[in-house]
Formats: structure tokens, C-alpha cells, sequence
């Protein structure tokens, strides 16, 4: 290894480093901070969707990109925190990645499946065609990408630095719908998609942050959730009709209320109350730990960490 990409290495490795350190300029105000890093995180969500659609339905190269992507998103989050809040990133604490992971991942899965158990009761769920395992690994590169960036600017940017202006809940209320209105740009967008995003997946990716104060969970169970829907089961994700086929290569039928029609099955009134019952739990363990705080309550140094 040459001492260039030595030198690369360690810079990454010290971006994840807890180690307290003494702050060397002010700390910005919460909503300066706010719009700066949304702006970068734009960026950075416009050049992960341009590999993306560079990768296309290449299977090696879409897990070559959402790795590259995720690695991009994580350092750039860190060392922006580094630099604009003049602490170590301990909603990315390294120790708790790979607990906080799988923990999320299952979960993810299992309430997709759950959902989709529930909708195929009422037969509004079917396949047909063989299965394709190319297809799923192209969309577990996608949504490895898509999971991470998204998690990092909703719930480690919107959330958080909410939550210092309006408290918890209004930071739920605002992270989840803005969560909501970005797939209001998909292909087969609707409002009532959009309001039902907002709800069993802002409010319970919101709640699930709050709980952990760590964005692994939440990364995972977005992930888990994402890959179940197109990667596994092959039905529509958030009104995108454009997505690689996986797995399956699923087919809904019957009322909209039960299938979610064309903007897949979170959409379905199965999806809201399945995601409500982990949204319950995450915000009475939220409550339990202490971490549900009201506008400019002070925090400790460590109520960003996992417990």
C-alpha cells in the first residue's frame, strides 16, 4: 500500500473515532448547521443516484456501487459532524454497527413479510415467472445505497437537528413528512402513498432513532424493509415502477386499500398498522431511557450513543 492511500485509510478510520477531542472553532446554532447539511447531502444523494443508474441491472457492478456509495454517505457524514459540531459521530459508533445491523435488518424483513402475509390472505398477492438471483443481488446493492443515505439525511440530519428547535416530536412530525414527500417524485406517486410513507415508515424510523440514538437500527430496518419488498418479493417499492426485477416477480391484485395499487404495497392499510405496533414500542422505550426531549433540553454527551 502506498503511503498516499495510507494516509486515505487513516483519515477514514479517525473520522469514526470516539474519542473526545477539544473543540477548535464555535459551534454553528442548530439551523445553520441544519441547512448546511442538507445541502451536502443532497450532493451527495444526487451522486449515489448517478452511479446507481451508471450500475443499472448489472449485478456485480450494483454491489460495487452501493458499497462505494455507503462508504462515501458514512465518511462524509462523519467528518461533516467532525467539523461543524466539533464531536466524534457516536450515532455512528463502529461497536454498535454490527448488533444494531442485524437486529434492524430482521426486523425490517419481518414486518415487510408480516405485511405481505396479510395481503396475500386477502389474495391480493401472487407471482409468476421463475427466480432470478441476479436480480435480487442488484437490488441489495441499490437499497444498500438508497437505506444509508436516506437514514443519514432524514434521521441523522432532519431528525436530529430538529429536535433541537422543536423537541422529539415535532422533530418525528417534520423528519416523517419531509421522509413522506420525497417519494412523492416516483413514477407512480400519490398523495395518500406519500401520507402512508410518512406515517409507518417516518414515524417508525423517527421512533426508532429516538430509542437507540444510534443510526444503525434504523439503517437496517429500512434496509431489511426495502430488500424484502423488491429484492425478495418483487412488488413495487414506494411507487417506483422502474425497479430491477428480484427474486419473485410479484403481482398484485384486488382493491387498493388492500394491495396499495400502483404504489406498492406500502400504500396497503396492512402496511400503516403492521408498522405502528414497532413504532409503539420504540417510543415507549424512548420514553423509558430519557431520550424523548423537549425544544433546547440540554443532553448529555452521550444521548446520541446506543445504551
Amino acid at each position: 500500500m502506498s503511503l498516499r492511500n495510507t494516509r486515505a485509510v487513516r483519515w477514514v478510520e479517525h473520522q469514526y473515532t470516539q474519542s473526545r477531542f477539544e473543540p477548535t472553532r464555535r459551534v454553528w446554532p442548530a439551523g445553520a448547521r441544519l441547512a448546511v447539511l442538507v445541502v451536502l447531502f443532497v450532493l451527495v444523494t444526487g451522486l449515489a443516484a448517478g452511479m446507481r443508474s451508471v450500475a443499472g441491472d448489472n449485478p456485480v457492478l450494483s454491489l460495487l456501487v452501493g458499497a462505494v456509495s455507503v462508504l462515501i454517505a458514512l465518511t462524509v457524514y462523519a467528518a461533516a459532524v467532525r467539523f461543524l459540531e466539533q464531536r466524534p459521530a457516536t450515532e455512528l459508533d463502529t461497536a454498535a454497527a454490527g448488533s444494531g445491523l442485524r437486529v434492524g435488518v430482521a426486523v425490517g424483513l419481518g414486518l415487510f413479510a408480516v405485511t405481505l402475509a396479510l395481503i396475500a390472505l386477502f389474495g391480493g398477492y401472487g407471482t409468476k415467472g421463475g427466480v432470478a438471483v441476479g436480480g435480487a443481488l442488484t437490488v441489495l446493492g441499490m437499497m444498500a445505497g438508497v437505506a444509508v443515505v436516506e437514514e443519514l439525511l432524514f434521521r441523522g440530519i432532519v431528525f436530529r437537528l430538529v429536535e433541537e428547535l422543536t423537541g422529539t416530536w415535532g422533530a418525528m412530525v417534520i423528519s416523517g413528512l419531509l421522509f413522506g414527500g420525497l417519494h412523492l417524485a416516483n413514477s407512480d406517486a400519490t398523495v395518500w402513498g406519500a401520507l402512508a410513507i410518512a406515517v409507518e415508515a417516518g414515524l417508525m424510523l423517527g421512533a426508532c432513532y429516538a430509542a437507540t440514538r444510534t443510526l444503525w437500527m434504523p439503517i437496517g430496518l429500512h434496509f431489511g424493509w426495502n430488500f424484502a419488498l423488491s429484492g425478495i418479493f418483487g412488488v413495487t417499492v414506494s411507487g417506483n415502477d422502474d425497479m430491477p426485477a428480484g427474486l419473485l416477480h410479484g403481482v398484485l391484485s384486488g382493491p387498493e386499500a388492500i394491495t396499495g395499487g400502483g404504489f406498492g404495497p406500502e400504500a396497503s392499510v396492512f402496511a400503516i398498522l403492521v408498522c405502528a405496533v414497532p413504532t409503539v414500542v420504540f417510543l415507549r422505550t424512548a420514553r423509558r431511557r430519557g431520550r424523548v426531549f423537549t425544544r433546547h433540553q440540554p443532553r448529555s454527551a452521550g444521548t446520541s450513543a446506543a445504551s
